[in-house]
């Protein structure tokens, strides 16, 4: 990202997330009334033309022409990690940290986050202008809600944490969406070992890509537009896993896998038929782990 700007990628699933809850209300598959509010041009207008009816079906179609499989994947896992987070509220869990929280909303939208302590950890750029807007949106800024400023490939969570609240023996649930990829190894590695030392049973949810994106990207669709778009945005992929090999990597970190879904399987979830039609960004997946090697 370039400095003393927002997150591209962030702004830009913000506006997929906008679209989505711009559909008819049988259709969508969720709603999230902040998104649009993150928005800049051109971003803003493509959100704005999405609310006009015999536009609504058009943009998305435009974007999915231009990128494939991004817009539907990213609708498709906001709705995965939603339902996710809901089943362990149940659990129930304490608090939720969101590392690298970019424009997500779900301390402000989702049921029953007020009575869950939430942690939005981002790097200080997007972060500053997420809380500005928050405070220009809300008309109040929640109480449950409190965040840290980091960039985690120069700074570890131990330096900054304690301050912000975080209690260690809490049951945690983490979030990390959108973000490993980005990393360096050992950034992803010291940020999972951190999270290992959570309460027993505490969940971390993150998405990661297909290390085969890295070194052979020709046999997944749509990545040469995919990497022009983010080379514009000063971003590039940088960290990958071997999903078979996923099990023992967490492993070695103190977490036991849950579930790993790719988009694939989660877009065909939750657009059931019509997922058929749906190509691109196979390369992302969703894993969920708890903290011990024996999950329970």
């Amino acid at each position: 990202m370039r400095a003393g700007h927002a997150s591209r990628t962030a702004e830009q699933n913000a506006l997929f997330r906008a679209l989505e809850s711009s559909q008819a209300e049988s259709n969508r598959l969720f709603t999230d009334p902040l998104a649009r509010h993150f928005l800049t041009w051109p971003y803003a207008l493509a959100a704005r033309l999405g609310t006009v009816p015999g536009l609504r079906a058009l943009v998305p179609r435009l974007i999915d022409n231009r990128w494939p499989g991004v817009r539907s994947s990213v609708v498709a896992r906001t709705r995965l990690i939603d339902d996710t987070i809901a089943a362990a509220l149940k659990e129930p869990i304490q608090q939720l940290v969101i590392l690298g929280a970019g424009f997500d909303s779900r301390a402000y939208r989702l049921p029953r986050m007020h009575d869950v302590a939430v942690i939005e950890v981002d790097h200080p750029d997007t972060q500053a202008i997420k809380r500005t807007t928050l405070a220009r949106v809300l008309s109040t800024l929640p109480q449950h809600v409190r965040f840290v400023a980091i960039d985690f490939n120069q700074q570890g969570l131990d330096s900054v944490m304690p301050a912000a609240g975080y209690r260690e023996s809490a049951r945690t649930f983490f979030l990390w969406e959108g973000v490993t990829n980005y990393l360096t190894e050992a950034a992803v590695d010291a940020t999972l070992r951190w999270c290992s030392r959570a309460a027993t049973g505490s969940l971390m949810l993150f998405t990661y890509v297909h290390r085969d994106v890295l070194t052979r990207p020709g046999v997944f669709v749509g990545t040469g537009r995919l990497f022009a778009t983010l080379a514009k945005s000063g971003e590039q992929l940088t960290f990958g896993l071997e999903p078979s090999e996923l099990p023992d990597f967490l492993a070695t970190r103190g977490l036991s896998l849950v579930s790993d879904v790719g988009a694939a399987e989660y877009r065909q979830r939750y657009f059931k038929d019509a997922a058929r039609q749906m190509r691109g960004h196979e390369f992302y997946r969703v894993a969920l782990a708890r903290v011990g090697r024996h999950a329970g």
